[in-house]
């Protein structure tokens, strides 16, 4: 009886866990919750009206993803973007997609194709809601997907896992990457998704080298869009006004040094006037 008794309360326990790590998961992955931000386990418990135990569970779920960092005696934080290391990440992401790519094209059967084709189909779709919606989520899921599919396909677990954390920490930068696809309003599904159209046809083919090749053309556009994203968001933020201001400043200054400085001319020339009459 004691055993049946404590079975809604553990499905009531997963159920607040997994709503917690659903819903922060989320927020942090289309930056609602900025990079750094400190998430405070009571705070968070009365947000959801859960007890503080499912949070803590959803938090070290989010660890588990690189989302969120637990700092021991200082609570939790949304983990930091360190845009100084994007270039040795982007770097890195490059390699890896080569490498597992690659060795999906040698290794694929007729099963990862048609896994990796549904993939395929299902990011057409979720890209189209993601443009449709302006949420970047269906979109960063099932890329996600796809080349996870992909990497599965190689049969090397090792290369796999690799990938795939560099995938997960990448999650968030291709929300940014969306924002500025979006600016294009060209932007289609089929546009957004031609690399990895390419990628299909190669790996079905079996053609390993043209299969590597579009996988670093395609991290490559991932890297020169993002660089770009970061340049325009960077020099937006530029107060280009504090220039006029300054030189307005100065210009009143030396109005009023030239104003003072008549003055006292016509002081003196009075002075002088009065002295010699």
């Amino acid at each position: 009886m004691a055993k049946a008794a404590e079975q809604p309360v553990d499905a009531a326990k997963e159920t607040g866990t997994t709503r917690v790590y659903q819903t922060l998961r989320n927020e942090i992955l289309t930056m609602k919750l900025a990079p750094g931000t400190h998430l405070d386990e009571l705070g968070v418990a009365e947000r959801f009206s859960v007890s503080r135990s499912p949070v803590r569970e959803a938090l070290v779920r989010l660890s588990a993803e690189g989302l969120v960092t637990i700092l021991p005696n200082r609570g939790n934080v949304v983990t930091p973007i360190d845009f100084q290391r994007v270039p040795e990440f982007l770097d890195a992401l490059d390699l890896l997609q080569r490498v597992t790519h690659r060795l999906a094209a040698v290794h694929r059967t007729a099963d990862d194709v048609r896994a990796i084709l549904a993939a395929h189909k299902a990011y057409l779709k979720g890209v189209a809601e993601s443009i449709k919606t302006g949420d970047s989520l269906p979109m960063i899921e099932r890329n996600y997907e796809f080349h996870m599919t992909i990497a599965k396909a190689g049969r090397n677990a090792y290369f796999a896992d690799l990938y795939r954390r560099l995938l997960d920490e990448g999650r968030r930068m291709l929300h940014l990457h969306l924002k500025y696809q979006a600016l294009d309003p060209n932007i289609s599904p089929e546009r957004m998704a031609a690399h990895h159209t390419e990628l299909l046809q190669a790996i079905e083919e079996g053609d390993a080298d043209r299969a590597e090749s579009w996988a670093h053309e395609h991290a490559t556009q991932f890297k020169g869009r993002f660089m770009e994203y970061l340049d325009r968001n960077l020099t937006a933020q530029i107060p280009v006004k504090f220039a006029s201001a300054s030189k307005s400043r100065s210009a009143a200054s030396t109005d009023e040094r030239q104003e003072k400085g008549r003055s006292r001319q016509t002081k003196t020339a009075k002075e002088t006037s009065s002295s010699l009459s």
